[in-house]
């Protein structure tokens, strides 16, 4: 059962469904239980269930608003599950703040952000996940993520979740009944199969774990920091990713005083690159300010692109490795290779004296300035942080869906080593009942009233 407040049926509620602004059209959306007697009174008539019907919009001294189509979507077999009316006009807001204003005073109030959604979700149209997905689909900054948003829409990704928890009810099922006998002689639990099914489940739950990650970005979009010494050319590759020229680039150094911002489509993947001033010991109040800040952005960042001069001494540089908050999540850029000297046969002659020094250390060579290497380094990007090229089975995910997913894998995880370790079939028990729950708030069948209204209140109005 979902833990939510019991639907407000008794209201009926309105917004413009269409953004702000200037437009051909214009639509005014109303749900609940007033809606038919709404549309009756600013149109003269209701249409029938879902046929567009041509309307004048009249108000309450019969003067013309506005003329366009009216539909009537009647409940239960409308999005929110109620009766719904949709008003299409011209997309002018006076004209359509007009529209309102008339069905306001007809009864209807003005709906809060996402409360179409919510409401679908009350009357169980649609599971959490889904109605999240509608939000990420009206949000979608690449072509990849709205194709993951209509997939989550569809219900992959609930259909996923639901597979793992009709597992783990069949292993419930099993343990508390094994538990029910314990005079026995036989050891159900040490004679079944049990162990087996907890470690495949545990491996389905990882695996879905990893495309929630990847969904993950496709939702909030991945978070790159380039940082490096002055004059590695770190502002030549924010402008060269980002196709523009954002940044200033010169040969003075501290050109880059604050932390700069461009977003970008990496292959499919939102992606937010931030350029950051150069990392040094200095005396200018300004360009400390620019440093400190550089340091707190990588604090946030999903990957650190540490950019070196490969034209110059690389030890000082590729010391700053060791100051990043994570090592492990830092690429390093070996940049100007277009200096370098080239041997006989057109290839950079110190290119060993450079592998020496980047043993073992995740690099790619570029040059910023020509544009060489910057497919590779797209690619090497999104393979450091797991991604991959996303198939017609991807899904988008929020950080909220990847956690749930995570606490679960650690049920699992502890649920094995009570059967494993102890033959606690009570324990393992309620390992998987504490699973099931954690799941549950993916789809929204345990979840708390205050997290509900914070999903729904980063909704658009209207939606």
């Amino acid at each position: 059962m979902k833990v939510t407040a019991p639907p407000p049926h008794n209201e009926t509620i309105c917004a413009n469904a269409t953004p702000p602004g200037v437009g051909g059209v214009g639509i005014v959306r109303i749900s609940g239980p007033g809606a038919v007697e709404i549309a009756r009174s600013v149109g003269g008539k209701v249409p029938a269930p879902r046929t567009a019907v041509f309307t004048r919009f009249r108000d309450v001294d019969g003067s013309l608003i506005d003329s366009g189509l009216m539909l009537f979507f009647p409940g239960p077999h409308s999005f929110t599950g109620e009766d719904v009316v949709e008003m299409q006009g011209h997309g002018g807001p006076v004209v359509l703040q007009m529209l309102l204003n008339r069905v306001r005073d007809l009864g209807a109030r003005s709906a809060r952000p996402g409360e179409f959604s919510e409401r679908a979700f009350l009357n169980d149209k649609l599971d959490l996940a889904q109605a999240e997905a509608i939000a990420d689909l009206v949000t979608s900054a690449t072509d990849t993520a709205a194709r993951a948003a209509q997939q989550s829409l569809s219900g992959v990704f609930s259909r996923r979740v639901a597979e793992l928890q009709e597992a783990m009810t069949r292993m419930r099922v099993f343990v508390e009944a094994a538990i029910d006998f314990p005079d026995e002689e036989i050891d159900f639990l040490a004679e079944s199969d049990i162990l087996q099914q907890v470690q495949q489940t545990r491996e389905t739950l990882a695996l879905l774990l990893a495309e929630a990650r990847q969904g993950r970005l496709l939702h909030d979009g991945l978070v790159l920091a380039i940082v490096g010494r002055p004059n590695a050319g770190k502002s030549s590759l924010l402008n060269a990713l980002s196709g523009q020229d954002s940044a200033i680039v010169t040969e003075t150094p501290g050109t880059t005083r604050d932390v700069l911002r461009e977003r970008i489509d990496l292959d499919g993947v939102p992606a937010f690159i931030a350029d950051t001033a150069g990392l040094r010991d200095t005396d200018d109040q300004i360009e400390a300010e620019g440093v400190r800040r550089a340091r707190r952005a990588l604090q946030t960042a999903d990957l650190a692109l540490l950019v070196v001069d490969t034209s110059a001494e690389l030890r000082a540089q590729l010391a700053l490795r060791s100051e990043m908050p994570d090592p492990g999540r830092t690429l390093v850029v070996c940049n100007k290779c277009d200096l370098l000297e080239k041997d006989s046969a057109g290839q950079p002659a110190s290119l060993d004296t450079l592998e020496e020094h980047l043993a073992g250390i995740p690099h790619v060579y570029i040059s910023a300035s020509t544009g060489s290497g910057l497919v590779d380094l797209k690619a090497r990007i999104l393979q450091f942080v797991g991604t991959s090229e996303q198939s017609e089975g991807g899904f988008t995910a929020r950080q909220r869906h990847v956690d749930a997913l995570k606490r679960a894998a650690a049920h699992l995880q502890e649920g094995e080593r009570q059967l494993s370790e102890y033959r606690a079939g009570e324990l393992l028990a309620e390992e998987l009942r504490l699973a099931q729950q954690d799941l549950g708030e993916i789809t929204g069948e345990t979840v708390a009233d205050d997290l509900l209204g914070e999903i729904f209140s980063s909704f658009c109005i209207g939606k």
